[in-house]
């Protein structure tokens, strides 16, 4: 649950955000006009990444089991930490610890999660647990969004490409992973 000086630190810090890339923007028209591509580079990288690959990956097979799935539907049991209206939905408690007996899925979609947990390792350890194939979807180098996202994310794979099966790819622990400890994490579902 927020309380109400979070939801005001982060009303306060989505406006820096905006305000960022809105001086981006006017600086890069009267000073250096590559400068004014940078938000436009960001918000394409994010389409890109969060909406049409993310699309095609997860419409490319039947996921046994879609995983942090927000609202998508991976035609077979679909699972996340908060509520969703997905169908076959599986609401879970603990992600260090899934409900599934070990192999119990083929296919596994993880998309856009290992981002946003303090323990990568361990959660991997426990999708490779309950299935045979694991598929993760992280944002890459690339989608520099993903690397200013201070309120949701904790790590940045050193990756060029989103999918990866079987197959935890390098990362590093942002700078800033110290915001979410101290004012708490921003879950959201896209």
């Amino acid at each position: 649950m927020q309380t109400k000086i979070q939801k005001a630190i982060w009303l306060v810090s989505d406006n820096i955000c905006f305000l960022f890339y809105f001086i981006f923007f006017l600086s890069g028209i009267f000073f250096f006009w590559p400068l004014a591509l940078l938000p436009v580079y960001i918000f394409l990288a994010y389409i890109i990444d969060y909406k049409i690959l993310k699309k095609i990956y997860l419409n490319s097979q039947k996921w046994d089991l879609n995983i942090c799935c927000g609202d998508t539907d991976g035609k077979g049991v679909n699972a996340d930490i908060v509520e969703q209206k997905a169908p076959n939905f599986v609401l879970i408690k603990n992600i260090y610890e899934l409900p599934f007996r070990d192999k119990q899925f083929k296919n596994i979609l993880c998309s856009h999660t290992l981002e946003h947990v303090e323990r990568p390792d361990d959660f991997y350890k426990e999708l490779k647990r309950v299935s045979e194939n694991v598929v993760l979807l992280v944002p890459p180098i690339w989608d520099i969004g993903a690397i200013l996202a201070i309120r949701v994310h904790k790590w940045q794979f050193l990756t060029i490409k989103t999918k990866h099966k079987n197959h935890l790819p390098k990362r590093i622990k942002l700078p800033y992973s110290w915001y979410h400890k101290k004012i708490g994490q921003r879950i959201c579902s896209y």
